[in-house]
């Protein structure tokens, strides 16, 4: 081999080597500076989930020792437990470098636009502020939602939505927003609900009679609330029957109970009295 290739071949492989060194000197210490970034990131998320998850069982607990409302409960919770996690985000991002005055200006530019294409998300987080601050229902309760004929008990208030459980078990959600914009009916705000009930006996029936036995029926009543009076009445001269109307008060919690049972003693006793209830009937004439 000729002296002057041995020279060429030693000065780019010196080339070569110096490249090569200088590339690993000045990549290498990146490299390991993200790969240490990435670990801390994962301690960050992993510690950070165990954290949050303590911090909030711990205010559940401070709240339910307070007696807090359910409701209300449910919703700061999962609140709470939105910002914990935007702030754990926030630091694992200065970890990596990313300055945290351009996060939040990103992070607004983005609400920005995010709040034009979900306004009936904000619509509903707003929903559920007024609900929890006005209270026209809270878990627990026996609501129906006029709009759509949704109800059942309220089972869950969340940011966004609320879980209506039905008397079959089924789960119903409704917008928050929905329910904070139209009108519902709360069946079990109060503790006690009057009992309306109506019954049509026919024009030839004794109405005295049939009187005295809805008295009778409503004073034996054990689960009727003594401090109110009772009263039956003729609601209603109708087409084809004298409609008698009966109201007392009973406790809340009873009203489906007493009105299913006392309808159907109603039948029974009316029956024994010989006092007709008009049905509708069809003849049919066949030539």
């Amino acid at each position: 081999m000729k002296s002057s290739e041995i020279f060429t071949e030693r000065i780019l492989k010196d080339m070569n080597e110096g490249m090569l060194k200088s590339w690993l000197n000045n990549t290498l210490p990146e490299v390991m500076s993200f790969f240490w970034c990435v670990i801390l990131a994962l301690l960050v998320f992993v510690i950070g989930r165990k954290v949050i998850g303590a911090f909030i069982k711990v205010t559940e607990k401070a709240m339910t020792k307070r007696r807090t409302e359910r409701g209300v409960q449910t919703f700061l919770l999962s609140l709470l437990k939105g910002l914990l996690y935007v702030v754990m985000i926030l630091i694992i991002l200065g970890l990596f470098g990313v300055q945290t005055s351009s996060v939040a200006a990103a992070v607004a530019a983005l609400g920005l636009t995010a709040g034009l294409s979900l306004q009936g998300s904000l619509s509903n987080l707003a929903g559920g502020v007024l609900i929890l601050l006005l209270h026209p229902f809270k878990v627990g309760d026996y609501i129906k939602e006029d709009s759509h004929g949704n109800e059942g008990a309220v089972s869950e208030i969340t940011i966004f939505y609320t879980k209506l459980k039905t008397i079959d078990n089924k789960i119903v959600v409704i917008p928050n927003g929905a329910l904070a914009n139209s009108s519902l009916t709360n069946y079990t705000k109060s503790d006690r609900r009057q009992m309306d009930l109506t019954f049509g006996i026919s024009y030839d029936s004794d109405i005295k009679k049939a009187k005295d036995i809805l008295r009778n029926l409503a004073e034996q009543e054990e689960r009727r609330l003594q401090d109110e009076a009772i009263r039956v009445f003729v609601r209603e001269l109708a087409d084809s029957s004298v409609n008698l109307g009966l109201r007392f008060w009973v406790p809340t919690g009873e009203y489906w109970n007493v009105r299913w049972d006392l309808t159907e003693n109603v039948k029974y006793r009316f029956d024994e009295a010989g006092i007709e209830i008009p049905f509708n009937q069809m003849d049919v004439h066949m030539k």
